[in-house]
């Protein structure tokens, strides 16, 4: 049977013009663990001249029920506005919620077809559903198949026609797929949930920078916090730096940390392991004249306490980042010819290190300062503090910084103690 709809094919290839191959396989893995299931099989074989003749992916998961296809394939072939992928903000779950992600296999295939079992009232149930790159806006579907025998549920994407190649695959995807995945796996690691990718599991110990586990305890009511906090190499793409609370191992919400977006590619998850969490209420806010009849909420003491002890712990784990990274905007600088060219060489040994360390020391400060700069902004940039500075404009540096973008009092603090103190030792 054939179902087609409104939208046209190419119509669903232009809105989905931003996916390349790398997301769009990582989608067909997302909508695996949608589906409950540990573990995904990627499998691929490729010929003698590297291209690939064959690309798998597979789940253990619930399968694809026939009497809820419509509902799963459907809705977002009704017009180009349902079609988008959007990740739920404060839960891991359902992270492709309207199923958009099986139509972007056209990136690196012109064919796929799931084969997929799932278990009915009248027992396991196996059926196949088929798209090709030409007719995204149509499928066409065969359940009328046997009843399976496997005893297990689970689906199968079988791709053809491929336009990528083998070293694609691992040099281009592979990666990706870590830094994809890597907070989520680290969020199941009870569940022992894997990518296995031609019979080997995919190491996402490869992005972790540091890992630490410790407990913190809130005495007046003898409350316990399991925290386990990753510092990542790597961005996490669309998932960026959060809080995940959980009861029992399970999630129970998750946010952005207090460190998130400060444009310094300080890419940090923190898991947090509590039953207190078990009837929080993480919607209300303490000045909203909300009431929290059962459970806890954020205007709790222990929640504060937890809190502000998270902050100040990234805090100090974000400062030696920032040190070392600071370094290494002065060495781009240096390489790009940032700096100014000095008349003398004794004006260069009087004036640059000074220059030097105040751009080390605002970039440890607040990084937005140096970021989204191109070269011409970043030497004007520059050259004006070392203008301002050997002008003796101290207090103008400050102003001009404060300006520029919203700092905490803490942060207007740091920087003023900051410029002085450059004063003080003129």
């Amino acid at each position: 049977m054939s179902v087609k709809v409104n939208i046209t094919s190419k119509g669903i290839q232009k809105v989905l013009k931003n996916y390349n191959e790398k997301q769009a396989i990582a989608e067909y893995i997302w909508n695996g663990f949608d589906a409950n299931a540990n573990t995904i099989r990627v499998d691929y074989v490729a010929n003698s001249l590297g291209l690939l003749e064959q690309l798998t992916i597979a789940d253990n998961g619930y399968g694809i029920n026939f009497d809820r296809l419509q509902q799963k394939f459907d809705p977002f072939f009704e017009s180009e506005k349902s079609i988008q992928i959007v990740a739920p903000k404060h839960t891991s779950k359902m992270h492709g919620r309207n199923g958009v992600g099986r139509l972007t296999f056209f990136t690196f295939a012109h064919n796929a077809i799931w084969h997929t079992t799932y278990q009915s009232e009248q027992g396991f149930r196996y059926g196949e559903i088929q798209i090709s790159t030409g007719g995204l806006n149509s499928y066409s579907h065969d359940f009328t198949a046997a009843p399976s025998s496997s005893g297990e549920t689970g689906t199968t994407v079988s791709f053809t026609n491929l336009r990528i190649c083998q070293q694609d695959v691992e040099e281009t995807v592979l990666p990706f797929l870590i830094n994809e995945f890597c907070w989520f796996i680290e969020l199941n690691r009870h569940k022992n949930y894997s990518i296995i990718v031609n019979g080997k599991t995919l190491d996402f110990s490869s992005n972790i920078k540091t890992l630490e586990e410790f407990n913190l305890f809130y005495p007046d009511t003898a409350v316990t916090f399991k925290i386990k906090y990753v510092h990542w190499k790597e961005n996490l793409h669309k998932e960026l730096s959060k809080y995940y609370f959980l009861a029992g191992g399970e999630e129970i919400y998750k946010d952005y940390t207090t460190l998130n977006k400060k444009s310094d590619d300080y890419f940090h998850s923190v898991y947090i392991d509590s039953d207190f969490f078990r009837d929080f209420d993480f919607k209300s806010f303490e000045n909203e004249g909300q009431v929290v009849i059962f459970g806890a909420a954020k205007s709790s003491a222990e929640y504060r306490f937890l809190i502000k002890a998270l902050t100040e712990y990234l805090k100090s784990k974000r400062k030696p980042f920032l040190k070392e990274y600071a370094i290494r905007l002065v060495e781009t600088y240096e390489q790009d010819e940032i700096f100014p060219v000095y008349a003398t060489e004794k004006e260069k040994e009087l004036r640059k290190p000074e220059l030097v360390n105040l751009i080390k020391a605002l970039y440890e400060v607040e990084p937005k300062l140096f970021s989204s700069l191109n070269t011409d902004q970043k030497k004007t940039f520059v050259r004006l503090m070392d203008l301002l500075m050997r002008s003796n404009l101290r207090d103008e540096i400050f102003e001009m910084f404060n300006g520029m973008i919203e700092l905490e009092a803490e942060e207007q603090d740091e920087l003023l103690q900051l410029i002085k103190g450059f004063d003080e030792h003129e």
